[in-house]
């Protein structure tokens, strides 16, 4: 048997050269962290589903599955072997705001190269890098 690796996906939300980032909060993990919005794939979920699932949960953005964009993949070494894929948004309807109280106490719109310094490590790596396609093999020695 061959156990399962946690998959992510992180939706990239940017607007006038900013990306949208939100603060953690009361999930034990990562809390006081800034990342994207996203979260798991579920059972039988796409990622492209997963992402406008998890964008409308927290943001209340909705966004089309067809106009999400591939950015990259981050395959890490954390509390356990992790898979993170980053898609891009490059058309959203509404405004973000926070719908999630209980797991997010911030959100703001950051450059890339301006980051909050309390920024997840592998989301930090990951918009830090500008190529069409990119893997990122993190943790891993």
């Amino acid at each position: 048997m061959h156990p399962g690796i946690p998959t992510g996906v992180h939706v990239v939300l940017e607007r006038n050269g900013e990306v949208l980032m939100m603060r953690r909060a009361g999930t034990g993990f990562f809390d006081g962290l800034y990342s994207l919005p996203g979260g798991h794939v579920e059972p039988g979920e796409s990622l492209r589903a997963a992402a406008v699932r998890e964008l409308s949960e927290e943001t209340g953005v909705r966004v089309r599955p067809d106009t999400l964009e591939m950015l990259g993949v981050v395959h890490r070494l954390s509390d356990t072997n992790r898979i993170d894929f980053f898609l891009g948004a490059p058309v959203w309807q509404g405004e973000p705001l926070i719908r999630e109280r209980d797991k997010c106490d911030a959100m703001g719109w950051f450059g890339r190269h301006a980051l909050p310094d309390s920024t997840v490590d592998y989301v930090r790596a990951a918009l830090s890098r500008v190529d069409e396609r990119w893997i990122l093999e993190l943790g891993w020695g």
